[in-house]
């Protein structure tokens, strides 16, 4: 018979509510749905995911009970507008005309040419972090869309969400979202999966209860628990890793992790679903895009609004943990991975350099993860 499932902890139970409420409010940004963002201070903001906006008004801003649109934005797209500081968590941006279809694409079209900056007529306003508004914005980056929402606040929030069955999520939900999937990370599936240059290779994938990205542990050889094990921690790049893509070395990299745990004996490469340093396959593109108008990639980044590097650790933590490693020789040029894996408990005895060989398409890429990121060559 079946083992029955053990009851959840009053924390757990927090947990496993707070992944369901952020990952339904992920899915209804997505798909262009219009839903509820409250905070621990009381506001409440109408919110919907500004790029997917395709007609005027959108629906459900124009009812009772709403107030006057704004647009948020991050500080970084703020400041690339000419009307904000770039630290800001958010910013909230109106127009004296009031906004419109026209003037929601051209904020936050990164590619839009516009030499009157700022635009003409915006009026910018910064948010508290812990508002309403900010968290709706942390939300879509959750959601690997562009980090702009259409907001209106709500004067009775739960009460309007109801009477218009929206759903309602909260900040505190939001904010949570990357510990609690991270710790909430288990052991789905095993299975052996030879690979060139390693043969006795085993990949586990991880997965949260929600149902949210998946992680893969790839077990190269034999490693020692007992032994600081030589990882790498390896953020997909579906153009690099799978295509054979030349502007990153991202394909080198994976590969030359596979070659080098295979002749060192073993180790493991934690491959996170991660995507464009956190930003997604399509902002990513979003951002070549950009890089081929002479932006490099850290201004890129900005430029769509998000920061230098979105990627979070946590997983990588839980899942070393999961696997029995608690202390590592890391292969990275990054000495931010290291500084992430030891805030969180994972002692790194040792920094392994991979570098590889520029090619002239990835050159000034290399060259600025240097000079403005800290990577070392």
């Amino acid at each position: 018979m079946a083992s029955q499932p053990k009851p959840q902890t009053g924390i757990q139970a927090d947990t496993a509510r707070n992944l369901e409420s952020a990952a339904r409010a992920v899915a209804e940004l997505r798909r262009g749905g219009t839903i509820v963002v409250t905070s621990g201070d009381g506001d409440a903001v109408l919110a919907r995911a500004a790029e997917t906006v395709v007609s005027w008004p959108p629906a459900f801003f124009d009812s009772i009970g709403v107030e006057p649109m704004a647009l948020a934005v991050t500080g970084r797209r703020a400041a690339v507008l000419g009307v904000g500081e770039p630290t800001a968590a958010c910013v909230l941006l109106r127009r004296d005309a009031g906004l419109s279809l026209e003037s929601l694409s051209a904020l936050i079209d990164p590619e839009t040419e516009n030499p009157r900056l700022p635009p003409p007529g915006v009026q910018a306003t910064v948010a508290s972090e812990k508002s309403a508004a900010a968290a709706a914005v942390r939300l879509t980056k959750v959601a690997r869309l562009l980090p702009a929402v259409l907001t209106a606040p709500l004067a009775n929030g739960a009460a309007w969400a109801r009477a218009a069955d929206r759903f309602v999520v909260s900040a505190a939900a939001i904010e949570a979202y990357d510990r609690d999937s991270a710790d909430d990370l288990r052991a789905m599936s095993e299975a052996h999966v030879p690979l060139a240059g390693s043969e006795d290779t085993r990949i586990i994938s991880f997965r949260p209860r929600d149902g949210g990205a998946e992680h893969l542990a790839i077990i190269i050889g034999q490693p020692d628990a007992g032994k600081p094990v030589l990882a790498r921690l390896h953020s997909e790049c579906l153009t690099g890793d799978l295509l054979g893509s030349l502007r990153c070395d991202c394909g080198d990299q994976l590969r030359g992790a596979v070659d080098t745990l295979a002749q060192q004996g073993g180790g493991v490469i934690l491959y996170l679903a991660q995507e464009g340093r956190g930003i997604g396959l399509v902002n990513k593109l979003r951002a070549y895009a950009l890089q081929d108008r002479g932006f490099d990639t850290v201004d890129a980044n900005e430029q769509l609004g998000f920061d230098d590097d979105e990627r979070v650790y946590l997983p990588a933590v839980r899942m070393l943990r999961a696997l029995g490693y608690t202390r590592v020789r890391l292969l990275t040029n990054n000495p931010a991975k290291v500084g992430a894996l030891a805030r969180h408990g994972i002692e790194v005895t040792e920094r392994v350099a991979h570098a590889f060989p520029p090619n002239p398409h990835n050159r000034a890429y290399l060259q600025t993860k240097a000079k403005r990121s800290g990577h070392l060559l």
